[in-house]
């Protein structure tokens, strides 16, 4: 039966470690700063963007940002863009401050100990005041694509909230990647709510730049995955008549150069600029092109005139792993033609030399890339807007209602490495080791709710990072050898958790010398030494009478679900400790 814990009783905590928080980081809003060992830019980006640009500071003698080098505060960090600007900054020579709500999550990212990291809600006029104190380029990539309703009026607010906090922390310059538009009076409301986040940052007193974009081509991106998964699983489609409208895609890439460079433009430019690849094609044409770049057959598209945004938004939420919510705003902006009307970007931040990305070469970038398991960050990246955010309650005086636990124990004839290595892997394309049928099912009903279901994947097929999506999981805490938490993103009337742990020799992490509520380092001998111990546990925080019956509900397929799983693993674990010895005899 599981183990259910009332009001105010003890939880146990996975692992013997205290859940991830941010009390262990001081209150000022930059939390901590560059250590001594950082990654070098060149160690990041082996073919930074900056390699020909000019007028960017350039690193030291030691290949870091010198320490007079202008300050540069990115928000929307653990985003698709934000991503990847960062360890293109630093290549260039920029300080950076990396703006988060919850910098935890940012912890995996390759280039965390090379910047200062700044908690702060660009929502909250006096947190991101503080956090922009002493920066001279402030970029500003947050929006709230697929947030539901209202989110214009989101946009809005934190706009007006980050401009003026801008203006009085003396920022230099903003920075903003918006959307390109055509000048009509009927947009999208997603490219509307873009167009008016320009034009307040522009407003703001502050120095602004606005690059506008259409269809961003890159691995990872949104407008990518759904073009590549509706070519890759669709050989005939009817498509809404919008497949022949015009479009300018750019890679990242590029997007990436324009953005860096525009943090060394003169004062005196303030104004919008369009971004556009080298190309202008109808999304038929960039379909197809996917296709003969993934060395797919010709796809036959037919366009009809009844598909609307809505339903065509459903379609792909089924059809591709890009949510119906985060869908239809794409799908909505697609209605209009989006093409370049000006190149004066040109003139502050040159094309590169062999030119811009055009789209083939930049499929052939992307698919390499999805190849190689190499995508650094994905639209999935940067959550699914109204899933829980809260980490796992397990403080012992934690009062926040009941909980219900399943927890499941197996011994395994296996060492700790073995078994590790099989729980970093799960989800994906490996699946979930038990009834295969029950979660697909509950991945295809999450989905029709407006959930993210199974196939957002895995962003590296092997290694996972705080704050990596797998399916309608998000990964909470890893602590590598020991414990992998992953905390629910699926729509389900209250929290959920699953705990995955490593127990070598079957100890409990406490009794392994590291202190209360801290694990100890698993010895290097214990590592390859069978047996180990198994531990699994589902955690589930109910809202209301709905959550109680929805526990009550599965429950009786637990046995099935993550009975199997745990055994499953157990087996795979097994068979690959079996591998690992008849490797060593032979």
């Amino acid at each position: 039966m599981p183990r259910r814990c009332g009001c105010g009783h003890p939880v146990p905590d996975a692992g013997g470690r205290a859940a991830p928080q941010t009390a262990d980081v001081p209150a000022d809003p930059a939390i901590t700063q560059p250590t001594d060992d950082a990654p070098l830019g060149a160690d990041l980006l082996p073919e930074p963007v900056a390699r020909t640009l000019p007028h960017v500071p350039g690193v030291g003698a030691d290949g870091r940002p010198r320490p007079d080098a202008p300050l540069v505060a990115v928000t929307g960090v653990t985003g698709y863009v934000g991503g990847r600007l960062v360890p293109e900054l630093l290549a260039a020579g920029y300080r950076v401050r990396a703006i988060a709500r919850r910098p935890e999550r940012l912890r995996g990212r390759p280039w965390y100990d090379a910047v200062e990291v700044a908690q702060a809600d660009a929502a909250d006029p006096a947190e991101i005041r503080a956090a922009l104190d002493g920066v001279d380029i402030a970029y500003y990539l947050i929006h709230s694509l697929g947030t539901g309703r209202r989110f214009e009026q989101r946009d809005r607010s934190t706009a007006l909230t980050f401009g003026r906090a801008a203006r009085e922390a003396g920022v230099g310059r903003i920075v903003y990647l918006g959307g390109l538009s055509p000048d009509v009076e009927d947009l999208s409301p997603h490219l509307a709510s873009r167009k008016e986040v320009g034009e307040i940052l522009l407003a703001s007193g502050v120095p602004t730049t606005v690059l506008r974009a259409a269809v961003i081509l890159g691995s990872g991106s949104a407008s990518f995955e759904m073009m590549r998964y509706l070519t890759e699983r669709l050989p005939a489609m009817t498509v809404p008549r919008w497949v022949e409208n015009r479009i300018q895609p750019i890679a990242v890439r590029d997007v990436l150069r324009y953005l860096v460079g525009s943090a060394a433009m003169p004062p005196e430019v303030s104004r919008e600029f369009d971004i556009g690849g080298p190309e202008v094609l109808t999304y038929r044409e960039m379909m197809q092109g996917y296709a003969k770049a993934a060395g797919l057959p010709r796809r036959l598209i037919v366009p009809v005139p009844v598909l609307t945004p809505k339903l065509s938004s459903l379609w792909v939420g089924l059809v591709t792993p890009v949510p119906s919510g985060l869908a239809r705003p794409l799908v909505e902006s697609l209605v209009h033609e989006v093409v370049c009307e000006e190149h004066d970007i040109a003139e502050h931040v040159p094309d590169p030399p062999e030119g811009l990305i055009g789209f083939d070469r930049a499929m052939r970038l992307a698919l390499a890339r999805i190849r190689e398991a190499d995508v650094t960050t994905r639209w999935s990246s940067a959550g699914v807007p109204g899933v829980p955010s809260e980490p796992l309650p397990s403080d012992p005086d934690w009062a926040g209602g009941s909980l219900y636990v399943d927890e499941r124990r197996i011994t395994v004839d296996a060492s700790p490495a073995s078994l590790w290595r099989v729980l970093e892997a799960v989800g994906g394309e490996r699946g979930w080791y038990s009834w295969s049928l029950a979660w697909r099912i509950r991945g295809l009903a999450d989905r029709v709710v407006g959930g993210p279901g199974l196939r957002r994947g895995r962003r590296d097929p092997d290694r996972l990072v705080v704050d990596d999506a797998v399916d309608f999981w998000r990964v909470e805490e890893v602590d590598p050898g020991r414990l992998l938490r992953l905390r629910a993103e699926m729509r389900v009337p209250g929290l959920a958790w699953l705990e995955l742990r490593v127990e070598p020799d079957g100890e409990q992490p406490e009794a392994a010398g590291g202190g209360p509520g801290r694990a100890a380092p698993v010895d290097p001998d214990r590592w390859a030494t069978p047996p180990t111990t198994f531990a699994q546990r589902a955690v589930f925080h109910p809202h209301g009478l709905l959550g109680q019956l929805y526990w009550w509900s599965v429950y009786p397929f637990h046995g099935i679900v993550f009975g199997g799983m745990q055994r499953n693993i157990a087996r795979a674990a097994q068979t690959a400790e079996r591998a690992r010895r008849d490797r060593a005899r032979g």
